[in-house]
């Protein structure tokens, strides 16, 4: 029994039962060489064992992929819109008109021959501080907008009551009846500060008070007149310069070849 009990309490120290202490793995760390620090920092893992760095090369390759595909698209509709407005441009030559043969020592285009109806009347008009021209089949009165409104108005000058009364006086005495076309324009260039509305609004404005006052003040009737508001789409000039844009604000008066239909209000004679 001592010696059993001698034995229990001699056994070997593998046989123990216990659980041993584990070990942390040490660090590893490199030989500081001559002019080079000691480096005990983990080394980093290659790239590609980075899956977040994968996902984010592969986003960036189809971005790219993306964008080409768009500079080519673009590139197309470029092609495309250009080979369009050749075309367009093409059947616009085509569509128009060929001008006749000019005479021997001719250097312009003729010009359209003016209506019958007007050809008389063109050299008897004249209207002071107007301008008085044919266009086509019609007469243009051309007014300086700024001879007959306040600036950036439709306000009509005192001149520019005298202006219109003289202009309705010859349209009356030379192509009476006619009708009349009132047509508003306007230069290129913003309204001027506090000025409501557009260039299309000022030029209708404009042509609507030339329209009351002629119908009230003169002998032109509102069967034969007409309005119309150009805005800045017809310059006569270029609106690169001052006196240009001056120019360009103007109100016209457009003598037709056409009579305005006259109302007979007398009472036809009762048949005996």
């Amino acid at each position: 029994m001592v010696m059993a009990a001698a034995g229990c309490s001699n056994r070997p120290a593998w046989l123990t039962t216990a659980p041993q202490p584990l070990v942390a793995p040490a660090a590893v760390t490199t030989t500081a060489q001559p002019g080079f620090p000691a480096a005990t920092t983990p080394i980093p893992l290659p790239s590609y064992a980075d899956p977040g760095l994968a996902a984010a090369r592969s986003a960036e390759e189809r971005s790219r992929a993306e964008s080409r595909l768009l500079q080519d698209e673009v590139a197309a509709l470029r092609e495309q819109l250009a080979s369009t407005s050749t075309q367009l441009a093409q059947a616009r030559a085509a569509a128009r008109p060929v001008p006749p043969e000019l005479p021997a020592g001719a250097v312009g285009p003729t010009p359209s021959p003016i209506a019958p109806a007007l050809a008389d009347a063109l050299p008897r008009l004249a209207v002071p501080q107007a301008t008085v021209r044919p266009d086509g089949g019609v007469i243009r009165i051309d007014i300086p907008a700024d001879r007959l409104f306040e600036p950036g108005t439709a306000g009509l000058l005192p001149g520019g009551a005298t202006i219109l009364t003289e202009a309705a006086t010859e349209i009356e005495r030379v192509c009476p009846g006619h009708f009349v076309g009132i047509e508003g324009h306007t230069d290129n260039q913003p309204l001027p500060a506090g000025t409501r509305g557009s260039a299309h609004q000022l030029a209708s404005t404009r042509a609507a008070a030339v329209f009351d006052f002629l119908t009230e003040r003169t002998a032109l009737t509102a069967g034969q007149l007409f309005m119309v508001a150009h805005g800045p789409n017809h310059p006569l000039v270029s609106n690169a310069t001052a006196a240009g844009r001056t120019r360009n604000r103007r109100i016209e008066l457009v003598i037709y070849p056409e009579r305005a239909p006259t109302r007979n209000t007398a009472a036809a004679p009762a048949t005996p």
